[in-house]
């Protein structure tokens, strides 16, 4: 499975595609870890990281949101609660098996990598959708 940015993840907002950017090459280099079976420690670092990132990513998100009083904010941070339980869930699964199988790489491709693209190319797009209307009201 190939896990990279493309133009289909554009949102048009500078700020969010670059943290998009750097979360998918994240993401890319955790699965690829998984996969070649680099270990149990390296995999539980990097997914350590996700968890950083996404935690800092989606505070910018939700901010960004709120300085525009997006009227999907709240539905928008339910579904960032969703993924940081999810990712959680993923380290506690990690946390309690010998290494990543290829069960979790599975779940990872399915509740992170699905996840995120089909959030960005609805959610995320949406909000910058938003941002862009607010920030040009005359351009309808």
């Amino acid at each position: 499975m190939i896990i990279e940015f493309n133009d289909n993840l554009l949102t048009g907002n500078d700020t969010i595609d670059a943290q998009h950017r750097e979360l998918i090459g994240r993401i890319a280099a955790f699965v690829n870890a998984c996969e070649e079976g680099d270990g149990k420690v390296k995999a539980i670092k990097m997914l350590d990281y996700l968890a950083e990132y996404t935690e800092f990513h989606f505070f910018e998100e939700e901010k960004l949101q709120q300085e525009v009083s997006y009227p999907g904010y709240n539905e928008h941070r339910a579904k960032h609660e969703e993924f940081k339980n999810t990712v959680e869930t993923l380290h506690e699964f990690l946390e309690e098996s010998e290494g990543p199988t290829a069960a979790f790489v599975e779940k990872v491709k399915e509740q992170v990598v699905d996840w995120l693209f089909r959030h960005i190319e609805g959610f995320d797009r949406s909000v910058a959708e938003y941002i862009h209307y607010v920030n040009n009201p005359d351009r309808l």
